[in-house]
């Protein structure tokens, strides 16, 4: 079974730039895309991010213009840039794959543990 491990968040600053990054256990780039995903309390996990196998991307939500997905296949990585993050992009990151259906990636395996962003002065 594929394990995900997100890694890069913290407690930055409202304007703040920055990587979060997830590692596969094995290669998931085939033939499932991959998506980035993030949660707040009391809400459901929502797509923000995703990366098809053959590359292409979308984004939703208040993503859109400011967070941007980038796969690397060969070190089973996918990082999500973010850029001017905002306190509402406060939440938990999650990162999985699966196939694509209905236009979004349907996660397909166990959640890993999440990176936590809070975005606040």
């Amino acid at each position: 079974q594929v394990q995900f491990v997100e890694s890069g968040g913290g407690f930055v600053q409202p304007g703040s730039s920055l990587t979060l990054s997830c590692a596969a256990s094995e290669p998931v780039n085939r033939p499932h895309g991959m998506g980035w995903y993030r949660q707040v309390p009391g809400k459901d996990r929502e797509l923000i991010a995703q990366i098809s196998a053959f590359g292409s991307t979308n984004y939703f939500g208040p993503a859109k213009g400011r967070f941007f997905i980038v796969r690397d296949s060969d070190k089973n990585t996918v990082d999500l840039q973010m850029i001017g993050v905002i306190p509402e992009d406060t939440a938990a990151y999650y990162c999985n794959a699966g196939p694509q259906v209905g236009g979004k990636i349907q996660p397909h395996y166990t959640w890993g543990p999440g990176t936590q962003v809070t975005v606040s002065s």
